[in-house]
């Protein structure tokens, strides 16, 4: 009968907290007090006085934050697979582009366009995992501190894995003075959450890059720019330059925590009230910075004439040394003698594409007329047939692997 009516007023205080009718009074010194008071105003405070029987605000606190956590990380899980989802899409409809890879910001390599597209959702899959594997362990998050009490443990005999069942943990904590003071979940969600976001900057400065009129590979939607209040000609990337720059907002938080917890004496201390914070604005920071990428993802359009523009020969000077290494010359004289190639065209102010056969034979009498085979574009992409490469078949073996991840 008491539990009966325990749950009837903590489900009408919950209800005034919902609806703004709970009022903070003067003498509540914190949200335990006032609930309680609230609850002692309804069912009466005989009743109501049994609440924090065997029970303290250390574990309480403990097991909420756990719980809001967990269920934050399954509100990202599903943002974080419509990110991948679109991001899959946009490589299907793209899967025959191609355009050059860059190392060094310097052209390397003739790719697919959806590879590196892809290449950013594998970041992002890994991130996914991470909270994943955090919200499921059996340890750590998974684990209810409810019943450790302030420090010592509870005197009542009480059944905590049971409790630990009721409110969704693997199991409950195993050291009463560990429970009260551990907020590894706190730095482990706050890194998590940083990683992601320094692997959306990445793309973002691409973006960035991408949308200029010396790539032109891209434009954003409109919806994701912005003017300038002086030149009417620009057209700004201000949602991918601001997420750029959120993750040091997020990094900042995690180094907080850090230093928050270090050095702290045994159980619990009143420095961990700043452990809130930094997680909600991550929280809310990631959240927000999801959306936004998903939808400059979904929206922009690729300038296909552009990316074909920027392909050029000298970005086949590893498939030349291929070519030889084919011949039967060891790579590392191949790679010297691709160097004079390059260096005669260069003399020369032609492509190596437009060096005649017989100045390559006297680089090496290894060239013959089949070399013009290796002017393709589309031939050198899709020598790159292994696993993880970029041929097409190697890309939609990644689209079907990312796909069968996100089951």
């Amino acid at each position: 009968m008491r539990a009966k009516k325990l749950k009837t007023g903590l489900n009408e205080v919950r209800k005034r907290w919902r609806d703004g009718t709970m009022k903070i009074q003067h003498g509540d010194e914190d949200i335990h007090t006032a609930n309680e008071r609230e609850l002692g105003d309804i069912i009466g405070k005989e009743i109501s006085g049994k609440l924090h029987t065997g029970r303290s605000r250390n574990d309480q606190v403990a097991v909420d934050f756990r719980m809001w956590v967990k269920d934050e990380i399954d509100s990202l899980e599903g943002l974080m697979t419509t990110l991948i989802k679109t991001t899959i899409t946009r490589a299907e409809q793209h899967i025959d582009l191609i355009f050059p890879g860059y190392t060094h910001l310097q052209r390397a390599q003739p790719i697919r366009w959806s590879h590196w597209l892809l290449a950013h959702a594998w970041s992002w899959l890994r991130d996914m995992k991470r909270f994943a594997a955090m919200k499921n362990a059996d340890f750590g998050l998974g684990m209810c501190p409810l019943g450790g009490s302030a420090l010592a443990g509870n005197p009542f005999g009480i059944d905590r894995q049971a409790l630990a069942d009721d409110l969704g943990f693997k199991k409950p904590t195993q050291n009463s003075l560990d429970s009260t003071s551990d907020r590894d979940f706190v730095a482990e969600f706050l890194f998590n959450a940083s990683l992601m976001l320094v692997h959306m900057s990445r793309i973002a400065e691409d973006l960035c890059i991408y949308c200029t009129a010396e790539f032109g590979f891209i434009t954003l939607a409109d919806r994701y720019s912005t003017g300038s209040s002086l030149m009417p000609q620009k057209k700004n990337p201000d949602s991918m330059e601001l997420l750029r720059g959120k993750p040091g907002r997020v990094v900042g938080s995690l180094q907080g925590i850090l230093l928050c917890m270090k050095g702290l004496p045994s159980t619990y201390n009143k420095d961990l009230q700043e452990d809130k914070e930094g997680v909600f604005d991550a929280a809310d920071t990631l959240s927000l910075c999801i959306k936004v990428l998903t939808g400059v993802i979904e929206t922009m359009t690729v300038n296909e004439k552009n990316l074909q523009k920027a392909l050029s020969h000298d970005i086949l000077a590893t498939d030349v040394a291929d070519y030889l290494v084919r011949k039967g010359l060891p790579f590392r004289e191949t790679h010297h003698l691709v160097g004079t190639l390059v260096r005669v065209a260069a003399d020369k102010g032609v492509s190596i594409a437009e060096v005649p056969l017989k100045e390559l034979k006297e680089i090496s009498p290894k060239f013959e007329a089949d070399i013009s085979e290796v002017w393709s574009f589309e031939t050198s992409v899709e020598r790159r047939d292994a696993v993880g490469g970029t041929a097409k078949s190697a890309v939609q073996e990644q689209i079907k692997e990312l796909k069968k991840a996100l089951e």
